[in-house]
């Protein structure tokens, strides 16, 4: 019987922890950064007033000719230093972490013109 019990316990607990990891996929959102615009200079206001959660997806398109994304940490957002993960494919799928995150485009001059964003995930 206790056998039992303990089986059961723990079929409930992987029941659980599965709707628990689902209703997290679930519920993560994709945002084009720039929306309509896409990854461009008029883009370092897009994130206020959006609500991002960790594993949300941001959708990076821009001209790869002109522009790139760069994956950076608070003092190369606040440098325009590129020191992280650099993609340049006109088309960056990036999935956010909880907490800070920051992309800058690495073109010379761009960052320093307000290419650059800084989003905030619950």
């Amino acid at each position: 019987m206790a056998t039992q019990l303990r089986g059961s316990a723990i079929v409930t607990a992987v029941i659980a922890i599965g709707l628990v990891l689902h209703g997290e996929i679930a519920h993560a959102k994709t945002f084009t950064v720039g929306e309509g615009d896409g990854w461009n200079f008029k883009v370092h206001d897009w994130p206020n007033g959006k609500n991002f959660t960790a594993n949300d997806t941001l959708v990076f398109k821009y001209n790869n000719a002109f522009h790139n994304v760069a994956v950076v940490d608070e003092n190369g957002y606040r440098t325009c230093t590129v020191g992280g993960k650099l993609l340049s494919t006109g088309n960056d799928v990036i999935k956010i972490q909880q907490g800070q995150n920051y992309f800058i485009c690495g073109f010379p001059g761009h960052c320093a013109a307000g290419m650059k964003i800084a989003v905030t995930a619950k």
